[in-house]
């Protein structure tokens, strides 16, 4: 139930999968098949009738073809800053997990990606990366011990 007139933020999740693919360890990003196009973390909209880490799951399902045990499922990160996302104001709760199966983009995941740590330390600093997506990146491999 909503108020008359009332018009506020929409939820999503965003998902930073950390994933070994056999030969590779690191972080898996997503080239975006719509607008805004970019790399990204995997992440979406919430719906309705998920909670947060299901939709977070479902999300990183749908994107990348892996299966992910959250590792923050009950303290997400959140960012809610009005400007981060360029369709609108959405509040991202991020989560962070170990990814397993067979890494492969599918929905509106034009492509999927494994960068290792080292790599997705050189993504900061160039504007690659939609949304605040640096910044999420940032704050967790500071979170993570990646970086001081």
């Amino acid at each position: 139930m909503t108020r008359p007139g009332y018009r506020g933020p929409i939820s999503t999740t965003d998902i930073i999968i950390e994933y070994n693919d056999g030969t590779k360890e690191g972080i898996v990003f997503i080239e975006r098949a719509n607008p805004p196009r970019g790399l990204a973390l995997p992440g979406g909209f919430a719906e309705e009738g998920l909670t947060l880490p299901q939709n977070a799951r479902k999300e990183a399902w749908e994107e990348t073809g892996l299966e992910v045990v959250l590792e923050n499922e009950l303290r997400p990160f959140t960012y809610s800053e009005p400007q981060r996302d360029p369709r609108g104001h959405m509040i991202s709760h991020m989560y962070y997990g170990r990814g397993s199966g067979t890494l492969q983009a599918g929905d509106d995941a034009k492509k999927a990606m494994l960068l290792s740590i080292e790599e997705a330390k050189q993504l900061r600093g160039k504007g690659i990366l939609v949304f605040d997506h640096e910044k999420i990146l940032e704050d967790y491999l500071r979170h993570r011990g990646y970086i001081a």
